[in-house]
């Protein structure tokens, strides 16, 4: 009995011995609190996602008469004027609000948690994340041509930013919780968990951690409990069982690839150049969304269909009950007031005018193919449905979790090989001519250039003064003439600066100057620099393999 004792023992502290440090390390990067806080972020991604769609219906209510989102059988019903009155009245509304409490001229959307995710900001504060989200709420309710699943994505995850402030949390795990917000928020609104999830990892953690992956399922997963509950548990688009055809179609569906990529790159460009025009107009801030209400009221007067999230418009290209002449127009009608309705500082998102311009793309050419291949095409919805994710995953730059929503909206799986291959043929050419994501973008004209990995991104965030030693009371400032000597830094110029100024001088440390005065204020050490660089490139390795 006591050697058997004697066995269980040492077998218990073999055990013992292999568990500890990973239990160890479970507890020091928080975990246990880092899944609790996930059940909360889950519950409110959930509950935004009800209330945001909530307030568009009630806005839309004002002037419409009802908050389906199928609303162009009553908008019919109404005089020509209200379809230029309404969304020129949603920007009045959105300019006073840019004007008395909006000082950033945004109301934000997935860059800004992307942002908050990189550096600290005020934007994504739960103050300045209600007065955006309220912004979007008035864009959409009152027809502005754009998403709404991008306002739940930002106030979800200002959400989880008040959660880990008010939680001690490392950074690794408020980087997590933040993207928790964001699965929730994707979840609810697409009725898409697993999607919700990717998207998180994908966008906005940009890489696949194991240690993020419990809290952010947690978080999808009550986020879409909760939006089943209220809206029900049907995929976004009902569609009836599509296959393919031929297997004769790859190269008709590679093509498609090639035509949505087109179609991307030009809706990018059609944002990227409305927001270029927006800031050079020299009218007050208060003006541009009046202005855009307006461009989008008149566009809207031949297409009544851009008009708000558009899903109304998409379930009918997916269905094929829309004419080609038609589709063709509502691609250039969409890509023009959804560039008017962002740029001109009006709210809203692009992934549902992505997936909009992606159904229209696929719907077109599935009529054209039928026509000169009638016995090999398959039907015009199986076409859009493939070009609504090409179109989407080019221009969120996410083809992972985009392939996975579209199985998720539609509950098909029988097209996989076919949305495989025009999303990936997709995704490359945008990126081969853009060069980033939208999303990356938008962060790249706020002087973020996230692509270039997270050592360029740290080096040029990180300023001289965060790392230099000052001056004591007791110590001698060494003199200093500026003309004659170049071993010298300012206290403002980033680390990447710093380090290229100790590689040219060969110095182990620099002087640095006061940002305005010619004064010497500290040093910088050469060691000091190193180190923290080192320091965040190794904390960034641990994150993305833990």
């Amino acid at each position: 009995m006591p050697a058997r004792h004697g066995r269980i023992h040492q077998i218990n502290m073999v055990i013992y011995r292999w568990v500890r440090p990973h239990f160890d390390s479970f507890l020091r990067l928080q975990q246990p609190k880092v899944w609790a806080l996930a059940i909360i972020a889950g519950i409110a991604g959930g509950l935004v996602g009800i209330a945001f769609r909530f307030t568009i219906g009630l806005f839309q209510y004002l002037w419409l008469g009802t908050t389906s989102e199928s609303f162009l059988a009553k908008l019919a019903t109404l005089p020509w004027w209200s379809v230029i009155v309404a969304p020129t009245f949603g920007g009045l509304l959105v300019g006073v609000i840019l004007h008395f409490w909006k000082p950033s001229g945004r109301a934000g959307g997935v860059a800004d948690v992307i942002e908050a995710r990189t550096r600290a900001t005020k934007n994504l504060d739960l103050k300045s994340a209600s007065i955006g989200t309220l912004i979007s709420a008035i864009t959409l309710g009152f027809g502005g041509s754009a998403g709404r699943e991008g306002p739940v994505v930002f106030y979800a995850a200002a959400v989880s930013k008040a959660l880990f402030k008010f939680f001690e949390l490392p950074p690794s795990a408020r980087r997590t919780m933040l993207a928790c917000g964001v699965s929730a928020a994707i979840a609810s609104s697409f009725n898409a968990p697993i999607a919700g999830v990717l998207f998180a990892q994908e966008v906005i953690l940009a890489h696949f951690a194991m240690s993020a992956f419990v809290p952010l399922v947690i978080a999808s997963v009550i986020g879409a409990t909760i939006s089943r509950i209220w809206f029900g548990e049907a995929p976004a688009f009902i569609l009836p069982d599509f296959t393919i055809v031929s297997y004769f179609e790859i190269p008709a569906f590679a093509l498609l690839g090639i035509i949505c990529a087109i179609v991307a790159i030009l809706f990018q460009t059609s944002l990227i150049g409305s927001d270029w025009v927006s800031r050079h107009l020299r009218v007050p801030i208060m003006m541009r969304p009046i202005i855009g209400g307006f461009l989008v009221g008149i566009i809207a007067l031949a297409f009544p269909q851009i008009l708000g999230v558009g899903y109304e418009a998409t379930d009918a290209a997916l269905s094929g009950s829309i004419a080609l002449g038609l589709m063709l127009a509502l691609i250039v009608a969409k890509t023009a007031a959804t560039a008017i309705t962002i740029g001109f500082r009006m709210g809203g998102g692009v992934f549902s005018p992505a997936l909009y311009l992606g159904a229209m793309t696929g719907g077109a050419f599935g009529v054209i193919a039928a026509s000169v291949f009638p016995d090999l095409a398959s039907s015009q919805g199986l076409y859009a449905i493939i070009g609504m994710g090409a179109v989407a995953a080019a221009v969120l730059g996410a083809p992972i979790s985009t392939v996975v929503m579209i199985f998720e909206l539609t509950g098909g799986f029988a097209f996989s090989i076919a949305l495989l291959l025009a999303v990936s043929i997709s995704t490359g050419l945008s990126q081969l001519a853009m060069g980033r994501s939208f999303f990356y973008w938008q962060l790249f004209t706020r002087g973020i250039m996230l692509e270039e990995g997270p050592h360029q991104h740290f080096a040029r965030q990180t300023r001289v003064r965060d790392l230099m030693v000052l001056f004591k009371n007791d110590d001698i400032v060494p003199e200093f003439d500026i003309s004659s000597s170049k071993a010298w830094l300012r206290s403002g110029e980033t680390l990447e600066a710093a380090l290229r100024a100790f590689d040219n001088s060969g110095q182990t440390r620099l002087i640095v100057l006061d940002g305005h005065e010619h004064i010497p204020i500290g040093w910088l050490y050469h060691i000091d620099a190193l180190s923290n660089y080192n320091k965040a490139l190794v904390e960034q390795s641990k994150e993305e393999h833990l």
